[in-house]
């Protein structure tokens, strides 16, 4: 039977750091000058102070977790010098580590957003929850194997990670900036609304072929050609293939945003009669964030799995 505690921990912990990361780079490559400031568009600093904190708390209850897998026990007993060797002494413990100093200087240029008007401040906080989200590799399988071989995965790995959270934190933005009251949505907020989704629909295309070319060196270094046949009759080829499916519902949805309702909203923004627009991307973008969370946690499961070429 899985382990739902854990896979909810991997699931929250996840999204938070991919949240983190992700929202604030939306803020630096589709926004410009005074509308990155908190509130202007969307609560950044805000968001970066509530956030951190919570990957602080997720990771602590990760590494508990991770503990109390290894001692073969529950997250209650695990006991503190079990915990202390978790940490000190292996890998996993280390990356840990990282992402905790990680976390902290993200929360500390969050706080100095208030004083900094952009730039230092806030590619501090996008340097820093990308380190925190990068770690994530290094209590994966990315990081179980050696050598050269092993160097390749876990690089693929990182570009994966990052570039989902480049993804995620673009839909939450786009999601807070597309479902804001009709009523409150002006004619300046319709402009920016339109030009942050042509914005990502550009810098999308770059994150989808990094998520691609990295997801295939994943999937071959975890599944390996030998084993492609026999993944529908195992528990982690049927998810890993409920993912592809997903991934593909996904790259649909968004093929439909850039093509056809992006370019839809700018002709009935012309028009003046923008409510039909904004109604169907409100749609598909709900439909694309739905089907992200549940990729997700397909990923938090597969990552309580031994994937093929591990068996």
């Amino acid at each position: 039977m899985p382990d739902w505690l854990t896979i909810g921990i991997r699931f929250a912990l996840y999204m938070n750091l991919m949240l983190l990361f992700g929202l604030p780079l939306f803020g630096l490559h589709a926004l410009k000058g005074d509308e990155r400031q908190n509130n202007i568009v969307l609560p950044f600093r805000t968001l970066t102070l509530c956030l951190a904190p919570a990957g602080v708390a997720l990771s602590l209850f990760s590494i508990i977790g991770m503990t109390a897998s290894m001692a073969g026990t529950t997250l209650l007993h695990v006991d503190r010098a079990s915990l202390k060797a978790m940490i000190v002494e292996t890998p996993m413990g280390r990356a840990w580590s990282v992402r905790m100093l990680a976390l902290l200087i993200t929360f500390g240029s969050g706080v100095a957003t208030k004083r900094y008007t952009a730039s230092k401040a806030r590619m501090m906080v996008v340097l820093g929850s990308a380190s925190s989200l990068a770690s994530l590799a290094w209590t994966g399988h990315g990081a179980a194997s050696d050598g050269m071989f092993g160097t390749w995965h876990l690089i693929a790995d990182i570009v994966h990670l990052l570039a989902a959270g480049a993804w995620i934190g673009a839909l939450a933005a786009l999601a807070a900036v597309l479902l804001r009251a009709s009523a409150k949505m002006s004619g300046s907020h319709l402009a920016l609304t339109h030009r942050t989704l042509d914005c990502f629909s550009r810098v999308g295309s770059v994150i989808v072929g990094l998520i691609i070319a990295s997801g295939m060196v994943n999937s071959y270094m975890l599944v390996g050609p030998a084993n492609i046949l026999m993944l529908p009759s195992t528990l982690y080829g049927q998810l890993l293939m409920a993912k592809f499916a997903l991934f593909t519902l996904m790259l649909g949805l968004a093929a439909a945003n850039r093509f056809r309702l992006t370019p839809a909203l700018a002709q009935a923004i012309k028009q003046d009669r923008t409510l039909s627009a904004i109604k169907l991307l409100r749609l598909s973008l709900i439909f694309e964030a739905s089907t992200a969370c549940f990729i997700l946690g397909l990923v938090a499961w597969l990552g309580t799995l031994e994937p093929p070429m591990s068996t």
